[in-house]
Parts: C-alpha cells; sequence; structure tokens
C-alpha cells in the first residue's frame, strides 16, 4: 500500500514539479522533467479533477485536485487512482517523451502485479517492466550523478523485489495495509470510554471476534442483504435492478438495427413490425459493480453524476438476457505500443456503433475519460486497481435508491 499509493506518487511528483531538494552541485536548471511548475502544474491539476465525472461510484474516492490539495493531506486512495489510473492518460504530451514512455512501464508493471490472481506469464512479464523503469529511472534521473543519489529511494529499489515476493507470499493485495488500516478505524469508532480507551478497545476487538466466530460455526445467523423493490436475479452473480420502465416502449431506427443484426446472428426468429422493449436502470455484476444505463444517467447533468455505464465485456457465450452497448471504436495502437499497453485510447462512435450483446458478458465497470483538452472525442480508459480485492466478502448496496 505505502510502495505503491505513496512512496512512488510523491517521488515522481516532487521530480516533476521540480521541489525535491536540489544538490549544491546540482542545477534545477538541467532537470528537463520538471514540467509541473507555474500554470502548467494548476492546468493539469484542473484536469486531474474534471475528471471526476467520469469516475464510477465504484471507484470510490476520486482525486482531487492536486494542485489546490496536494499539501492538504491527499489520499493514498487518491493517488493510486491518479498516477496509476489516469496518469497515463493525463500525463501524455505534458512529460517529455521518453519520461512519459519510462513511467507508463511502471504503471503497466504496478497494473498487472496489483491483481488478486496473476497469471505466470503476467508475472513474469510485471517483473520485466518494473526492472526497465528503475534501470531507465537511473539513466534518466540520477545519471551516476552523486549530487542526484537522493533521487534514488529505497522505494525505487524495492520496486525490483515486488515480482519475487508475489512467488514468495502472493499478490500484494493479501497482506497490504488498506485491510488494516480499515480496521483500526473501525474500532476507534466504536471506542465510547474516552476514560479507558485502550481498555474498550481490547473489549471491542473480542467483542468482534466472537461474532465473527459464531457466524462462521452457523452461517444461518447472518444479516441476508435487502434487495430494493425492483430486483431481478439473472444467475451467476448478475443483477438487475430498478427503477423500471412502466411500460414497453419503441426503439430508435438504430436500436431496432442492433436487436435485428443480434437475432439475425443468433439463428432466432422475430417479427416484423416496430420492436418494443422495457428498459432497466442499473445491472449488479458478479464483483458487486454497478453499472447504470443510459436511459437511468441522462437525467442528471455532468458535474453531479459519477458516469457509470462504460464497461469491458466478453464476446461470445451462451445468450440470455440482452444490453444495447455503443461500441467505441479500435485502440490507438501507436499509443498502446509506447505506453507499454498502460493507455488505451478510442473513438467514441455514440449511436453510430450500437450492438447487442447479453448481460452475462459484462465483466466490469470502467470510466472512461477524455484524452484530449479541450475534448475531443477521444476517450482512454482508466479500471479501478484492485478491483478484484475491492468487494471481497462485502455485499455492494451502493446508491441503489440514488
Amino acid at each position: 500500500m505505502h510502495l505503491i499509493s505513496l512512496n512512488i506518487p510523491e517521488l515522481l511528483l516532487a521530480l516533476w514539479r521540480g521541489t525535491l531538494e536540489c544538490d549544491v552541485d546540482d542545477d534545477k536548471s538541467s532537470w528537463d522533467w520538471a514540467v509541473l511548475v507555474g500554470e502548467t502544474w494548476k492546468i493539469h491539476g484542473q484536469r486531474v479533477a474534471d475528471a471526476t465525472p467520469y469516475l464510477p461510484g465504484s471507484f470510490d474516492r476520486p482525486p482531487r485536485n492536486p494542485a489546490k490539495k496536494i499539501s492538504s493531506g491527499y489520499k493514498a486512495w487518491e493517488y493510486l487512482t491518479y498516477i496509476f489510473g489516469l496518469g497515463p492518460g493525463l500525463f501524455h504530451g505534458l512529460l517529455p517523451d521518453k519520461y512519459w514512455k519510462n513511467y507508463c512501464k511502471l504503471v503497466a508493471g504496478v497494473r498487472l502485479l496489483h491483481q488478486r490472481s496473476i497469471p505466470q506469464k503476467q508475472l513474469l512479464e510485471g517483473h520485466r517492466l518494473l526492472v526497465s523503469f528503475v534501470q531507465e529511472f537511473e539513466d534518466l534521473y540520477y545519471q551516476r550523478k552523486p549530487s542526484r543519489l537522493h533521487f534514488c529511494r529505497q522505494s525505487i529499489h524495492a520496486l525490483l523485489h515486488v515480482g519475487p515476493e508475489v512467488i514468495r507470499l502472493g499478490p500484494g493485495g493479501y497482506y497490504s495495509q488498506w485491510t488494516m488500516e480499515r480496521t483500526i478505524g473501525n474500532l476507534g469508532e466504536e471506542i465510547r470510554q474516552p476514560s479507558n480507551p485502550f481498555k474498550n478497545l481490547a473489549a471491542r476487538g473480542v467483542r468482534r471476534a466472537r461474532i465473527n466466530a459464531l457466524l462462521t460455526m452457523m452461517p444461518e445467523l447472518q444479516e441476508m442483504p435487502k434487495f430494493p423493490k425492483n430486483f431481478q436475479d439473472l444467475g451467476n452473480g448478475y443483477n438487475l435492478i430498478g427503477p423500471v420502465d412502466n411500460y414497453a416502449r419503441h426503439m430508435s431506427p438504430s436500436e431496432e438495427t442492433a436487436i435485428r443484426t443480434y437475432y439475425e446472428s443468433q439463428n432466432a426468429a422475430i417479427g416484423e413490425g416496430g420492436l418494443t422493449v422495457t428498459k432497466w436502470a442499473v445491472i449488479r455484476l458478479p464483483n458487486q459493480q454497478l453499472v447504470r444505463t443510459l436511459w437511468k444517467e441522462k437525467r442528471r447533468a455532468l458535474e453531479k453524476l459519477r458516469t457509470s455505464r462504460n464497461i469491458m465485456a466478453r464476446l461470445g457465450g451462451q445468450i440470455k438476457t440482452l444490453a444495447m452497448i455503443s461500441v467505441f471504436g479500435p485502440p490507438d495502437a501507436q499509443l498502446l505500443q509506447e505506453s507499454s499497453g498502460s493507455l488505451i485510447v478510442c473513438n467514441y462512435q455514440g449511436f453510430e456503433e450500437l450492438k447487442v450483446i447479453a448481460v452475462q458478458q459484462i465483466l466490469s465497470c470502467v470510466a472512461m475519460v477524455p484524452f484530449g483538452s479541450p475534448p475531443d472525442g477521444r476517450y482512454f480508459v482508466c479500471e479501478k486497481m484492485g478491483l478484484e480485492m475491492a468487494f471481497l466478502g462485502r455485499y455492494n448496496n451502493e446508491d441503489l435508491e440514488d
């Protein structure tokens, strides 16, 4: 947690902002990487804040404007989303090319090693990327100059051990401090005797342990989740959640074409004449993310929204309940290669590229953040870091009544 979410981001931003201590034998005018200064830093900070409406609610706390809040208790989760989620897109064209490519290797490697389950091939690739980042970091920033030795902090060296430690201890998410710090916070909230806080804390801990043991022995005592009024279980962890349309509605010509194309691909008969559909507002995925439909989200202004209708899906498979999606264009191949696979930039094609898929083909809810400034119709993908472990053992009722 601290290495990836605090130590590394703080070092990189101090370098890029030119705020890191400069030795008397060094000269900041030679720091060609220090580009986040003056008005450039303010504009960049506003772009980070402007990305908030495009981050789904399941991404938790969005990163605040770093130009205003970086010294005001910037949270580890904000750093994680900012540096390893939004960073490749927001720093492109801002950092000099060689520094941006080096940084993207760090992001790509961390993303691979931040999963709950890591295939051997991805483990080796993630380690290779981090080793390459560290080696290039020394060449680009440190440059074997004694006056810059303090650039090479322990956190940079520690990256070389992240991959091998996965083999020895398992993925880092299983033993990171997120769970422990949250537990400390929860227990602290339960203290009701300020005059004897440690005795009270110990009693609360014992009580919680007893409750957990009892629920393990007798699962039937576990409180069942409360389902909304309009709720439909689709199986395999997929749920439809209201509001639901009061009646079936006619579709636009482009939507009807997408439906007919889908049924023809499945060799299924469909009647002539106008088609009607009944719309639902929310889909809950097996990973507990809530995906909202355009029918639900278009009622709210962008600045009051946490867009949750961009998805990743798997094509093919058995078809059940259907969802209509607008498919983004193919990723920019050059940016994908130069960023070591960490930056996926696509054109939004709107109603010109509608496609029908099964609800069970939806894998996760992602953010599609405007790539250009001003927006030019291109968006880059931002996935939630640690998504596989975010809702581990927890039932999510986030904003169901919203």
